[in-house]
């Protein structure tokens, strides 16, 4: 028998040895159950993509993205510059590539922000209920009264307009829906028996949601991020559309496709090329986000 065949049937076995093989085995039945959606493999590796194309943009790069030619504005797709040029005569392929930098780095800074924090709250309310869940659910139910995108405007405005602010506001209005989902997740556990043996045990509050509560709440929380993405990416869009977000010279898609929205008609390319950035992120981060669903959700299956 090969190696290969040896390391599948050590991960598919029935009765594996240990936790480590059991943790390895269902993520390689997790795998082979997602490997057979194409959608969704296809989301993946536009996902890694776009990923890949924001670490080595300087590599794929022709241009520097802020040099001006205005000699050159408003060039048609040609040798020297493959998706033309914008109204100063910036290479919109070059511009592209680094704008890939800036909307998945705010992409994976707001992550990074909200889904601990939806995590904690909605987990913490969850696991206490009565006044505790009552007083955190009414503050996040403020936060999902309104869109998320008029109180991101809002509460950029109050802070002013920029990268990091655009973040900030982003961030605080993304946050309510892990918080709610982590919620429903924990009251469907927190009686259970493990949770009652870990607490007739003398485990802390603290120790159950961390070690007991939260590591089940994550399968779900990681799809619903996956799936967030793609309106964080056009939220962060939308802010530098507006000129809230990210500010000139940099290659922000939003505020490509605003500058570029007066020539629409004649030079198509300046504002078409970044929102077809825009769509295929989204639609890769979605068709990713349903696969993991798909694998993740035990509701699913």
């Amino acid at each position: 028998m090969s190696r290969t065949a040896e390391l599948r049937s050590w991960l598919i076995t029935d009765t594996p040895a240990s936790r480590a093989q059991a943790r390895w085995g269902r993520m390689y039945l997790s795998w082979l159950a997602f490997r057979r959606n194409p959608l969704a493999f296809g989301g993946l590796i536009v996902a890694l993509a776009f990923a890949v194309i924001a670490v080595i943009a300087p590599w794929l790069a022709t241009h520097d993205p802020a040099a001006q030619n205005l000699a050159g504005r408003l060039a048609a797709p040609n040798a020297a510059n493959w998706l033309g040029t914008d109204e100063l005569g910036r290479d919109i392929y070059s511009r592209l590539l680094y704008g890939t930098r800036i909307t998945l780095g705010m992409v994976v800074m707001v992550v990074v922000l909200v889904a601990p924090v939806g995590l904690i709250v909605g987990a913490t309310a969850g696991y206490l209920g009565g006044w505790p869940d009552r007083i955190l659910m009414r503050i996040t139910d403020i936060f999902m009264a309104f869109p998320r995108l008029i109180l991101a405007l809002a509460f950029v405005a109050a802070l002013k307009p920029g990268l990091t602010n655009a973040v900030i506001a982003i961030a605080l209005t993304a946050w309510p829906p892990y918080a709610r989902l982590a919620r429903a997740e924990t009251i469907t556990i927190r009686n259970t028996d493990f949770v009652a043996a870990a607490r007739i045990q003398g485990a802390s509050t603290p120790r159950i949601l961390v070690r007991q509560i939260m590591p089940l709440c994550l399968s779900s929380l990681i799809v619903r991020v996956t799936l967030d993405m793609s309106s964080i990416i056009l939220t962060a869009a939308g802010l530098g559309f507006l000129g809230l977000g990210a500010q000139p010279p940099s290659p922000e898609w939003g505020s490509m496709i605003a500058t570029g929205r007066r020539f629409i008609l004649e030079q198509w390319w300046v504002a078409t090329m970044p929102g077809l950035a825009i769509f295929i992120a989204s639609l890769g981060f979605n068709l990713l986000g349903d696969g993991l669903r798909d694998v993740l959700d035990p509701k699913q299956r």
